[in-house]
């Protein structure tokens, strides 16, 4: 079935399901409360819910939400593809995101060690997309009574205060500030004062490492662990993970990315017993739920169904050759989500050297954020990069990059290649996608695609390949001939 007829009969699908609401199937019904609440500060929670047992292959119902992908329901359900398809034929082959509302049979084979089904925060409010827009963190940290506001450190060139320190982890990994806040002040009470006994200097998030001393350098550990959750949830790959005592977790298979990384990241802080209140309704949800209101009530499907990505060009001029150096590796820090891909200029083999071959703009657009190093293309022309595609370039030379605000069309030049803005082996250019706030991974059902050429994993981060057609080239630091890749676009 071509995906435009799978669409419209999706559609008519919904308008026909859409006028009933559905009771809570019994695997998805929660307990009653027993009237009885937990005060924020006890260390004790309302037992969590449980699924019960599935028998092998029962088909169970599923109704899509923003972001689904059949590879991340699969390893959700413990199930395959192929089932997948065989259960919901109407499904094409080439399908990337699920229509959000869309009503599946799902085959799940029942697995020990479930975590709870309570969902803590939809995916909407954990990426910095557009749920996030008209919120200011900073004026927001600068008018509560704790100490963050007036909390100081130097971070990414500056020395910025507690507000601009969220705002700068908000926009580098692209994770929402209302999040970041919200466990800032469930584990030290920053912005309320409520607690007097936190180690600013050292841990104040529990993340013991000499390394991540300080709370920005916490906040930045915390975040980037965050994102490790969240994105390979989405794909999949993350099915299971230790608690503080050692005992095994597997994620819920309903769960939502956001819930499932703040559970991720909390086992990890967290002795047992504060872990299952963090994760609890009298949690950090009730934090989140007492500064900014119901996460819930807001929620947006900000991925819509059959999300493709728009045609690009390669980051470089029209006729040159550049090298592969990088496959899929992380867009912002380390680990998931494999988002970004490198090329460097032939005339540069290692080392930063300086040259003057040109940066150039994938497609039509505006620069929405321009600093040193970094320059944001966003192409839906709105300026702001929370909504629609944007195009993430790093290691800019900063002395004549591309000023914000600045319209472009494809080709046109956005700066020179660097070794700026982070760690570098050599002077290159780093580049990655966001829809809406979220990282779309380089390898996935929305594939990098430039020019016709397609990203794939490799073993590990920064190996890798692009194919087109019959012709594969594999990502090599060494930039030789084999790794180099000509642009045929204008």
């Amino acid at each position: 079935m071509k995906l435009s007829h799978w669409m419209a009969a999706f559609f008519l699908l919904f308008q026909i399901t859409a006028c009933v609401t559905p009771p809570l199937a019994e695997e998805e019904a929660l307990p009653p409360s027993d009237g009885n609440e937990v005060e924020e500060g006890e260390a004790t929670a309302t037992p969590l819910p449980q699924r019960q047992a599935f028998t092998p292959g029962q088909l169970i119902d599923y109704t899509a939400r923003s972001g689904d992908t059949l590879p991340g329901l699969a390893s959700h359900f413990n199930t395959t593809i192929k089932e997948i398809h065989e259960a919901n034929p109407i499904i094409p082959n080439d399908a990337s995101t699920m229509p959000p509302g869309f009503p599946m049979k799902i085959p799940i084979y029942y697995q020990s060690l479930w975590g709870t089904p309570f969902q803590i925060i939809p995916d909407s409010e954990f990426v910095y997309g557009p749920a996030q827009i008209g919120f200011d963190p900073v004026a927001y940290v600068n008018e509560q009574p704790g100490w963050l506001k007036n909390y100081t450190t130097y971070a990414s060139g500056a020395n910025r205060r507690g507000g601009e320190l969220v705002n700068l982890l908000a926009q580098n990994y692209s994770v929402s500030p209302r999040l970041i806040l919200a466990i800032i002040e469930y584990q030290t009470g920053a912005l309320s004062g409520s607690k007097t006994d936190v180690d600013i200097e050292n841990y104040p998030l529990g993340f013991k490492d000499t390394a991540h001393k300080g709370l920005y350098l916490q906040l930045s550990w915390a975040v980037n662990y965050l994102c490790n959750g969240y994105y390979d949830w989405r794909i999949g790959k993350l099915k299971i993970f230790d608690l503080s005592d050692g005992q095994l977790e597997r994620p819920d298979p309903w769960q939502n990315a956001g819930s499932v990384a703040i559970q991720y990241y909390f086992a990890r802080v967290l002795p047992q017993n504060e872990y299952k209140k963090s994760i609890s309704p009298e949690g950090l949800y009730l934090t989140y739920k007492k500064m900014f209101g119901d996460p819930w009530a807001g929620d947006t499907n900000f991925i819509p169904g059959s999300l493709k990505q728009p045609p690009l060009r390669f980051p470089f001029l029209g006729g040159k050759s550049w090298a592969y150096t990088g496959g899929p590796h992380s867009a912002w820090g380390e680990d998931a989500p494999l988002a970004a891909i490198d090329f460097a200029p032939p005339a540069v083999v290692g080392g930063c050297s300086e040259t003057s071959e040109i940066v150039v703009a994938m497609a039509d657009g505006i620069i929405s954020r321009s600093e040193p190093a970094i320059a944001v293309l966003d192409l839906d022309g709105d300026g702001d990069e929370r909504t629609g595609w944007v195009i993430f370039y790093l290691h800019l030379a900063s002395s004549d990059q591309i000023k914000a605000g600045v319209r472009v069309k494809a080709g046109d030049r956005i700066g020179r290649p660097s070794c700026e803005g982070g760690h570098a082996t050599g002077t290159h250019i780093h580049i990655a996608r966001k829809y809406n706030g979220e990282w779309i991974p380089a390898d996935g059902p929305i594939p990098f695609d430039i020019e016709g050429w397609v990203a794939k994993n490799g073993k590990v981060p920064y190996q890798g390949t692009l194919t087109k057609y019959s012709r594969i080239v594999e990502a090599c630091e060494c930039s030789d001939a084999a790794s180099q890749i000509q642009s045929e676009a204008p």
